[in-house]
Order: structure tokens, then sequence, then C-alpha cells
């Protein structure tokens, strides 16, 4: 099986530079070298395995606090399609080069061997799934004047399979994949899916719950899913606790790490950069968060004078806040939707708490990304202290099993 993935899109011109002779449709050779298309054009490689192409200027993380443009390197073939927007530039390449690609993107390729193999299993699963459930595709919403309920669906690109950014899974090129465990993470697990029940798996995953994983109907459609319910993210159940209490504190859990030396292995270079991801801080005066609002939802309510959570996940991650200034009021929610309206780019997560300190808001909050599922950073500390990678599946996706 080939994957399709776009890389590019909307750009007049796409620069390409060849490693290795490609063909075109026509049978017309590509020496190596670099190039620059203005049309349509599909080019394959005369040999997967020597042949590449590299593009400068590749925007990564597009929205979030760690957005920049990278040099990147892929094999397979690549098609040119030229729409209303300009041209979309798509990667053709078969299922596990594909799957090695975004193991050694979405973590590091000098991650535990077990955690890049449960991550092959995931990745390969949250590919497949939509195919098998093409309904559950889209991005839902519900509006009136005074409340935003939305959340984000796995929205069907129409030229290809997926986008190589965090929209869909990171998917960087082969340059990523620079140890040898990544490919034999692939080898290994070569096939292998997440099920339940016999029906591969919804693998949801991000990069730190916050010590408590998140049920899938904060995030998404108000459904439970079994085998995305939320679980305590360390070997035995913690004690009872309120939501406030537990993002306050800072309660041990497999993500609650401050290992240098494996955050160095298990992190790309540019998350490294986000060390606070377990518990964080962010403020803002009133007016700079009237000012977010506005920009962020269109809605002007002036200066803010309270922020408060009408709703909570088990992880404590907010699905409905009310948002109250000075001449209105609003209700968003959900999670990725908070996470978006108060921030630039994206807070970490929705779970935080608000205090008012010297005229500002102070957000307190827990975890990186929308907690539901496979904990990225938990599972590398799992791997580290030797769980396989089944054990560390059935943790985080309780009920499930893993088989071709």
């Amino acid at each position: 099986m080939n994957v399709s993935v776009g890389l590019i899109e909307g750009q007049s011109a796409v620069e390409v530079e060849l490693t290795g002779t490609f063909t075109d449709s026509s049978g017309k050779p590509y020496t190596p070298g670099r190039y620059r298309f203005t049309s349509e054009v599909t080019l394959a490689p005369s040999d997967l395995a020597s042949c590449a192409f590299a593009l400068n200027d590749v925007t990564i993380g597009i929205g979030f606090h760690w957005e920049r443009k990278e040099r990147q390197v892929f094999r397979g073939a690549f098609r040119l399609m030229k729409r209303a927007a300009g041209l979309t530039l798509i990667n053709v390449v078969p299922l596990e080069d594909y799957v090695t690609s975004v193991i050694s993107s979405e973590m590091s390729a000098s991650c535990p061997l077990e955690l890049l193999k449960a991550h092959a299993v995931i990745s390969r699963s949250w590919l497949w799934f939509p195919k098998a459930n093409p309904a559950r595709s889209g991005t839902a919403q519900r509006l009136n004047s005074h409340e935003i309920l939305r959340w984000y669906g796995r929205e069907a690109h129409p030229d290809f399979d997926v986008c190589a950014d965090d929209h869909c899974q990171r998917y960087q090129g082969i340059a990523k994949a620079f140890s040898p465990a990544a490919a034999e993470a692939t080898r290994a697990t070569a096939g292998e899916f997440l099920r339940y029940k016999g029906t591969i798996c919804d693998a949801r995953f991000s990069k730190s719950c916050g010590g408590i994983t998140e049920r899938y109907a904060t995030a998404w459609e108000d459904e439970d899913i079994p085998y995305l319910e939320s679980i305590y993210d360390g070997p035995a159940q913690s004690c009872a606790y309120s939501p406030e209490t537990w993002i306050r504190s800072s309660p041990p859990a497999y993500c609650n790490t401050d290992d240098s030396e494996l955050l160095s292995r298990v992190l790309p270079g540019f998350d490294r950069e986000t060390r606070d991801f377990y518990r964080w801080r962010v403020a803002y005066t009133p007016e700079e968060l009237a000012d977010l609002i506005g920009s962020r939802l269109g809605a002007d309510l002036g200066p803010i004078r309270d922020l408060q959570a009408l709703a909570r996940g088990p992880s404590g991650r907010i699905y409905r806040l009310k948002i109250t200034g000075e001449r209105d009021h609003i209700v968003i929610g959900k999670e990725l939707e908070i996470r978006r309206a108060l921030s630039r780019t994206h807070l970490y997560s929705s779970a935080f708490v608000v205090d008012k300190e010297s005229g500002r808001f102070l957000l307190r909050g827990a975890g990186w990304g929308h907690g539901v599922g496979l904990c990225q950073i938990g599972a590398a500390v799992m791997a580290n202290e030797g769980k396989t990678y089944t054990e560390i599946l059935q943790h985080y996706y309780r009920g499930t099993s893993v088989s071709v």
C-alpha cells in the first residue's frame, strides 16, 4: 500500500533538488540537480532506496508555538497538482516507509525501541482508521450568539490521504530517521494494528497528558469510546483528587519527568524548547485577553472580568469556558477552541485553573495537547523503564490488542 502525503499547498512555483534519476509520466528522465516547476508534473524514482528529493523552507508546526521552516528530504514519487490556490506537492510513499518517518518525526529516532514500536502501531492505525470509517471525518460545530461549541475532526483532504504536519501526523522526511532503531521498529511491527474487539482503533495521542489522560468526548463528538477513556498515567491508580487540586500540584506520573538525558533522546530538537510541559503558567491583563478574544473569535467583550470553567473532563481539561467582559460574555468549547482563543498560537492544553494576581489573570496549567490516548512522554518513560510496546499500548488503550 502507498500513502499520499501533502507536503506543500498554495505555491506559485516549487523548487526541488533531486538525488538520483527520476522520470515523468512520458518517460522523460530528470537527472540529479535542482529544478523549478510551475505546472503539473509527476516524477517517479528510478530506484526507491537510492533516489530522493529535497525541499527548502518547509513550514512545520503550522499555527503552534514551535512553527518554523526546515529543509526536508523525502523518498518516493512526487506529484504536483495545480489548484485554484496554487500548486500542491504530494509525496507518494510506501506505507511502512511513511510510518518510519512519522515515528521519527513525532518523537525522535533515538527513542527507546519499544516506544518506537508502540508509535509505529498507533501511527499505522491512526492512518487506517478513517478508511474504514469515512463517516467520522469532517469538522463539526454548533453556534449561537453567546456560545461557540466547535471541535475539529479528521477532515478529509481532497487530493491526498494525509498532510505532513501536526494537523495529521508529523511526516518530516528521511533525515529524521537517523537511527537504525526507527527502521527496526517498523520492521518488527510490520502490518500490526491496534484493535478493539477486532476493529482497528482510532489511536489518538498527544505529547503530555499532564498525569491523567482525557476521554474522547472532551475534545471531539459527544461519544464514549471504550479504549479512549481517562486513565491515571502511572503504575497504579492515584488517590482521589479534584481537578483544581490536581492541576495546582505536581503528582507523580510517567510523564512527570525532568530527566534531561531522556528528554534529549526522545524529543525532536524543537520540542525540547518546551520544558514546562507537565505544569505551566501564562499571564494576561484584562486588555490582552480582550484583544485575543476579539482577534481569535471576533467577539467584542471589552476588558475581561472573569474566566469560569463550566465543564471539565477527568484530566481537568475544560471543554466549556465562560468568558465575561465589561460589555458582554461568551461561552466557548471544546478544548482546542479554548486553547486557540486564549493564545496567539495555542495554549499547551485546556487543563488550567485561573487566579487573579496584581490585576492580571494567571493561568496555571497541566499537560501539552488534548491528552487523549497515548501520552508520548509518558510512553517514553515507560519504555525507558523496560516496558514492552504491547504493555505500553495496553496501558493507554485499555481492552485493546495488537495484531495484523
